[in-house]
């Protein structure tokens, strides 16, 4: 059957994420299996404002699968909200002959992507977050990387804060949202887990290391959310109300680079080719997602619309599994 859109570009956006490679590999070499056309746009949307476009041909994409980060490069572009600046990135692949977009990125690049499909260029996002933030998809790609170099560094603060006999408070990413800490919480045995999404009480957390001290626990570990923050604040005022030696480690952006897991690859790869499939049947305005096992598609307003909490069966174990 012939492909509804003859020449597409595929462009990463906002905050990196292992396994963004892995799907512009797929997305680039499913087009071309269709005898579709596929550029590259470099820096996201400002790069799109720019005309930053490069061809890929399956050569280009060689060797890619395995590298963090996004051989597109990424940035934010503030300005794309304007009315008239996406009018002027329409205009650009109208100029391109580009009929089709890919868009990878999160909640802020979707609404990019539904501009330009107001504008008639046929677009599909697909959700590329370390967050874990999207709310129409259990899955985003570079979530199971990121939790896994989390969980890896949490690991090794352990060892030290045991031999020091210490608190330790490890800050993750997250942005406002606290999948990576509570993930994190639950595989590294942590004590405390602090994530936006749940009040958390300092008097209690204070009290509760004071009484496991004095029954003989010699170290105590507290993984925070970035979205609740401030931990070299915090380890101060624990340290000065327990008596215990406290210590902040922030991981940071670590988090969002190193080779992807097996999971980034494969879940990113087939995002990449369900994208390129639903433009070649004439989609527009569409999310690739991830739910309950299988990989579907919502409309892109649908899903912005939607909402998003933490598991309360996860918060509750943690907290169980913590005693």
């Amino acid at each position: 059957m012939e492909s509804a859109v003859k020449s597409i570009a595929v462009l990463t956006s906002g905050g990196d994420a292992p396994g963004m490679n892995a799907a512009i590999r797929a997305v680039v070499r499913t087009a071309l299996s269709k005898n579709i056309k596929v550029k590259g746009i470099l820096r996201g949307f400002a790069g799109l404002l720019e005309e930053e476009f490069v061809e890929l041909d399956s050569k280009s994409v060689s060797d890619i699968i395995q590298r963090g980060g996004t051989i597109l490069y990424t940035a934010r572009c503030p300005e794309f909200v304007k009315s008239e600046v996406q009018d002027q990135g329409a205009e650009i692949f109208k100029k391109h002959g580009i009929d089709g977009l890919v868009v990878i990125g999160g909640d802020g690049s979707f609404k990019g992507a539904a501009a330009m499909a107001k504008r008639g260029v046929n677009t599909v996002a697909i959700p590329g977050t370390i967050d874990l933030d999207i709310a129409c998809t259990e899955y985003s790609i570079g979530f199971d990387s990121a939790v896994n170099t989390a969980m890896e560094t949490i690991d090794k603060v352990r060892d030290t804060s045991t031999s020091h006999e210490r608190c330790s408070i490890i800050e993750v990413m997250g942005r406002n949202a606290g999948y990576i800490a509570l993930w994190c919480g639950i595989a590294n045995g942590s004590e405390e887990i602090l994530i936006p999404e749940r009040d958390h009480d300092e008097e209690r957390i204070i009290k509760t290391i004071i009484e496991k001290r004095n029954s003989g626990k010699k170290h105590y570990i507290i993984v925070n959310a970035e979205g609740i923050g401030n931990s070299e604040e915090m380890a101060k005022r624990i340290e000065e109300a327990t008596g215990m030696q406290t210590r902040a480690t922030i991981i940071g952006h670590a988090q969002r680079g190193g080779s992807p897991t097996t999971i980034d690859r494969v879940y990113a790869s087939i995002m990449g080719a369900k994208a390129v499939d639903l433009l070649s049947q004439g989609a527009s305005n569409r999310i690739v997602a991830y739910e309950k096992g299988e990989f579907i598609d919502y409309d892109i307003e649908e899903a912005l619309a939607m909402k998003k909490d933490i598991d309360q069966y996860m918060y509750e174990l943690s907290k169980k599994l913590a005693r």
